[in-house]
């Protein structure tokens, strides 16, 4: 198996806190993670999709206290949804006779549902861990690694695939499965056909600010009813919404999000690019490897960060502004060629969000300063400063 990074993250939260949430999209390896970080603890795993684990949950108060002194790990937990009010009733209780961590283990495909119904019976008692696919730290070290990650994405059984045709098949498989029996189990009415073609479009769109109206035209729908399907994609960890930054700055500043299709595999997958050489001469290239980078950092960033972009609507622009706990500001250009070149504008767009470091981020492998205070460096590198502080 390979190693996850939210491994000591995810032993440590359980150690501390009566539940843990671990979301994120199906496949991307939340049940292999749990139940590997279980196998040393006393513990039980009910799947909520199985018939003969729900039958067990028929009387969930009694079944769940015959097991007060395991960690139990619940899978699927939005398929149950009646069950929040119970494990917050079993939590008290178990805190009564002393036992404060470690309770709960729940498994889900996030959804905003699944978020609400949580946070509200469960609001001081559960922790969340959102979980992303494979990382290139975790992936391999080698070029081909890398290659392959960017290509196939990091949902774990496309990665391993024994080569890139095997790999889009199943990305093609999870897509349909997605759309045909996912989405509409979560109680979304939406035509699979119309939502593909949505996810297509933002496929196109990748890493830009997009028009709901002209989006609504083309799929014959209304704007508001266009927003709605880009927030279940949203919601269920299918598509990143980026955030502008804004303060009190005298310039005219982008107010829209950005989208990305967060699985660069998927991606490629929505827009037909099957090889890497097709990705290499593909028009979505730079936004594809933004998006990969940007996926990769957030599946290190601290508790706490933020991330948002900047850019003004003359055109200066910084891809990514990262805020830490510590206030510390880093400023983030992504390029994915291997001589970089700095536009002309970066500095002042530096100096418009507060950066306290500058970074172009790059497709090569050395890291190396460009004048006196901007680092150009590899995503791996960037990576390590992160985990490093």
């Amino acid at each position: 198996m390979l190693s996850r990074h939210l491994s000591g993250k995810l032993q440590a939260t359980i150690a501390q806190v009566p539940v843990v949430a671990l979301l994120g999209a199906r496949q991307v390896g939340k049940t292999t993670l749990a139940k590997a970080v279980a196998k040393d603890l006393n513990s039980i795993y009910l799947d909520l999709e199985a018939p003969e684990d729900l039958l067990k949950l028929s009387d969930p108060t009694s079944f769940l206290s015959a097991h007060a002194d395991k960690l139990v790990i619940l899978d699927e937990i939005q398929r149950s949804p009646e069950l929040f009010p119970v494990l917050r009733g079993l939590v008290d209780k178990n805190r009564e006779s002393g036992r404060r961590a470690g309770q709960f283990l729940l498994l889900g495909s996030a959804s905003m549902e699944l978020m609400r119904q949580s946070s509200e019976s469960l609001a001081g008692r559960i922790s969340y861990i959102e979980m992303g696919g494979l990382n290139v730290v975790e992936a391999g070290s080698g070029q081909g690694d890398r290659q392959n990650l960017w290509l196939r994405g990091g949902f774990p059984d496309s990665y391993l695939s024994v080569d890139d045709e095997s790999a889009m098949d199943w990305l093609e498989n999870l897509i349909r499965t997605y759309l045909e029996r996912d989405i509409p189990q979560m109680g979304f009415r939406v035509p699979a056909v119309r939502l593909r073609r949505l996810w297509t479009m933002m496929a196109h769109l990748q890493g830009e600010t997009v028009n709901y109206t002209k989006l609504a035209s083309n799929l014959e729908v209304d704007a508001k009813t266009v927003s709605n399907y880009l927030d279940i994609l949203t919601d269920l960890l299918l598509v990143r919404r980026l955030e502008p930054w804004h303060a009190n700055v005298k310039k005219r500043l982008v107010k829209s999000p950005r989208y990305y299709v967060r699985d660069s595999g998927i991606l490629h997958r929505l827009l037909g690019i099957e090889s890497h050489d097709g990705l290499l001469s593909n028009p979505v290239l730079g936004k594809s490897w933004e998006g990969f980078v940007i996926e990769n950092i957030h599946s290190v960033l601290p508790n706490r960060a933020r991330t948002r972009f900047y850019r003004t609507a003359s055109g200066a622009e910084v891809d990514l502004v990262i805020t830490l706990p510590s206030s510390e500001i880093w400023a983030v250009e992504i390029k994915h060629g291997v001589a970089p070149k700095i536009g002309k504008h970066y500095s002042q767009t530096c100096e418009d969000v507060g950066a306290t470091r500058k970074y172009i981020l790059y497709g090569g492998t050395d890291e190396f300063l460009v004048g006196n205070d901007v680092r150009v460096i590899s995503l791996e590198g960037f990576m390590g400063k992160l985990n490093s502080g």
